[in-house]
C-alpha cells in the first residue's frame, strides 16, 4: 500500500483541475500544467480533491500510483505557490548578476561564464552572491538550479563555489608538516 497515494490531493480556492482520459490539466493563478498517467493509474475528481488509485496489484501500477499523486500534487503546489531555489556564492572574487535573460557568472575562471535561462525559470540576484531560482515546475527549478552549481561545485578544503543555502559542506584539514 502507498502510504503518499492513498492521500487525496486538495484544490485550495482558485485551483481547478480537468480530466481528459489519463490527462489531468491544473490551472491556477501563476500557470497552467498538465500531466499524463500511465493506464496503472485511475485519476479521479471529486469536490475539489483529487484522488488517485491503482488499477492493480502489480509492482508497477503500486509504484506509479504514489509517483502520480505527487505529481498531481506538485502541479497544484506550482500553480499556486511556485517552486524556489537558493545558491549562494562563496570565495573571493566570485559574483553573479543578471543581464536580460543570462546570467553572467565570475567564478575564478579565465572568462565570465553566461548562463541562458530557459524558458519558465525565472532567476534573480537580490545581492552579488545570491541566486533566486522560481518557477512552477519543481524539476525544471531544480535541474537549472543544479546546472549553475555544476560551474564550480563546493570544495571541501575553503569551501569555494556554488552551494545551496541549506546545503553543509564537509570540511576537511589540509596537508599537516
Amino acid at each position: 500500500m502507498s502510504r503518499i497515494g492513498k492521500k487525496p490531493v486538495e484544490l485550495p480556492s482558485g485551483v481547478t483541475a480537468t480530466l481528459s482520459g489519463q490527462t489531468i490539466e491544473v490551472k491556477g493563478p501563476k500557470a497552467t500544467q498538465s500531466f499524463t498517467a500511465t493506464d496503472d493509474v485511475t485519476i479521479a475528481i471529486e469536490d475539489n480533491t483529487v484522488t488517485v488509485t491503482p488499477r492493480g496489484k502489480s509492482k508497477r501500477a503500486r509504484q506509479q500510483w504514489g509517483m502520480s499523486r505527487t505529481m498531481v500534487a506538485n502541479m497544484v503546489r506550482g500553480v499556486t505557490d511556485g517552486f524556489k531555489k537558493e545558491l549562494e556564492i562563496n570565495g573571493v572574487g566570485y559574483r553573479a548578476q543578471m543581464q536580460g535573460n543570462t546570467l553572467k557568472l565570475s567564478l575564478g575562471y579565465s572568462h565570465d561564464v553566461d548562463f541562458d535561462v530557459p524558458q519558465g525559470v525565472t532567476v534573480t540576484c537580490p545581492k552579488q552572491t545570491e541566486i533566486v531560482i522560481e518557477g512552477d515546475d519543481p524539476q525544471l527549478v531544480g535541474q537549472v538550479a543544479a546546472n549553475i552549481r555544476e560551474w564550480r561545485a563546493p570544495e571541501p578544503y575553503k569551501g569555494k563555489g556554488i552551494k545551496y543555502k541549506d546545503e553543509y559542506i564537509f570540511r576537511k584539514e589540509g596537508k599537516k608538516k
